[in-house]
């Protein structure tokens, strides 16, 4: 069973990498198109600002691959955001897989976010064994509001999407490889997701 991480510059890739690899997971960072689509997992990872990511994806053509991707994908922090139709950072046209749009929060706390934040969780396979009152760890200017995708949510200002699935695609607003045993029970839940897809 193997996990690829897709490389693009994004700023927390090996980060993601080590989370997976204290799990015991078969992982690697790629931008191979080959590997990536017979990888058994994706995680899309993202730290930085839409418009220059969604350029790297383009020029690579990985954002064509990302959206034709059949095998369960995790999206991480920027990575969901660039899920959605649109993004208010940078007036910028994301991959169009959730319909729906990233705003830039509006409100009398510190923006970004950055720091613990509970989790409003529902039965998503993603959050298997979590207890009501966990915490995840957050960076973060622009949100996901809450949408039909939305499997759980948080409070800043206002509530928003801090985890999503659409079909095979889930993303995480929070960075689970930085929030403790909480994000690893989300990771693992991932991989044994992973485990379960069938070509």
């Amino acid at each position: 069973m193997k996990i690829a991480i897709i490389d693009y510059g994004a700023g927390n890739t090996k980060s993601v990498y080590y989370a997976f690899k204290r799990l015991g997971a078969d992982v690697e960072i790629t931008s191979d198109k080959v590997k990536i689509k017979e990888a058994d997992g994706v995680v899309f990872p993202g730290v930085g600002h839409a418009t220059q990511a969604m350029t790297v994806l383009k020029e690579s053509k990985l954002d064509v691959l990302i959206s034709e991707l059949k095998q369960p994908v995790l999206g991480i922090c920027l990575g969901m955001q660039l899920l959605a139709a649109y993004s208010e950072e940078g007036n910028q046209k994301g991959l169009g897989i959730i319909d729906s749009r990233v705003k830039r929060f509006e409100t009398n706390l510190k923006v970004p976010q950055i720091g613990w934040n509970l989790l409003k969780t529902g039965t998503n396979r993603l959050f298997e064994g979590l207890n009501a009152d966990s915490y995840v760890y957050f960076v973060h200017t622009y949100y996901l509001p809450k949408n039909e995708y939305s499997i759980s949510l948080a409070e800043y200002g206002v509530e928003f999407s801090a985890a999503i699935q659409i079909e095979n695609y889930y993303g995480c607003q929070f960075h689970p490889e930085k929030s403790g045993e909480i994000g690893e029970r989300i990771l693992l839940n991932f991989i044994k997701i992973c485990e379960s897809y069938q070509r």
